[in-house]
């Protein structure tokens, strides 16, 4: 493929997305196979540190999206969670989170989701989260964003919430944050009207379909958020570090749905 200077064009996002779509699809079947039948767990975290799971699915799913890939575009480079970088001949590559919220896959919980980002020289331009259990997908790029369903296709946006005061905030988990983080964690918090926990990748998903307004996290990894970065630009939000820059690499993440509720928020967490 010809590729123009800022990357794949509408038609050939379209065509990548058909693809994406239809090979979460199968991996996310892959993931019901092990989903609330209490699939072994293992610890990638050191010694004495916080729990850091991973499990049977995890593994076969990106397996399963790997060879998908390389079956489809051999010159692809491939970048994951659980297996080893595989950089490509080509300037796009896919970045893979086999179960974004492992803790709750692992749980029973529906809040969790399969990821998969293509990328152009490195950043994000194509996003897609499927949920396999209820059947729901999210896909985005710079030409939109659609929430797929029961054979549906609705395009999708972020709600106008400027005021922090009636934001609804969001994030996987009320001790991810320690030390200055935690402390801005908390000011930001205080303002907000209310305070949602536990949803992980969903989290982003809700505030690209207008129902929250803030998602605001610590410790991420680049697979965690590169394919929600599409999702929540292309549905009107903004994602950035908590400086306001790139966050494709991951670490401190806010997204908002407001450009204005983003600078408001910022204003609490910028100097951490």
């Amino acid at each position: 493929m010809t590729l123009a200077p800022n990357g794949p064009d509408a038609g050939a996002l379209k065509v990548f997305e058909r693809f994406a779509r239809a090979l979460l699809e199968e991996a996310g079947a892959r993931a019901l196979e092990y989903f609330r039948r209490s699939p072994e767990v293992h610890d990638k975290a050191p010694a004495g540190a916080a729990l850091d799971p991973v499990t049977e699915a995890d593994r076969a799913v990106e397996a399963h999206i790997r060879a998908g890939i390389r079956a489809r575009y051999p010159d692809h480079g491939l970048f994951g969670e659980e297996q080893a970088d595989e950089p490509g001949r080509s300037e796009l590559a896919w970045t893979i989170d086999p179960i974004d919220g492992t803790r709750g896959f692992m749980s029973g919980f529906v809040h969790w989701g399969v990821l998969l980002a293509l990328c152009y020289r490195s950043q994000p331009i194509l996003g897609l989260v499927h949920q396999p259990y209820i059947g729901e997908t999210w896909a985005a790029s710079a030409h939109g964003a659609c929430f797929y369903r029961s054979g549906s296709e609705i395009a999708i946006a972020t709600r106008r919430c400027p005021e922090l005061s009636v934001a609804t905030l969001a994030t996987t988990d009320p001790y991810l944050f320690e030390g200055a983080e935690a402390d801005a964690f908390a000011s930001l918090r205080r303002q907000v009207r209310l305070t949602r926990y536990g949803a992980d990748c969903y989290a982003y998903c809700m505030l690209a379909m207008g129902q929250l307004d803030l998602v605001v996290e610590s410790g991420l990894k680049p697979w965690d958020v590169q394919a929600l970065i599409p999702i929540v630009t292309g549905a009107g939000g903004v994602i950035s570090d908590w400086r306001g820059g790139d966050c494709s690499g991951g670490g401190q993440v806010i997204a908002a749905g407001d450009i204005a509720l983003h600078r408001a928020a910022l204003a609490y967490l910028e100097l951490t």
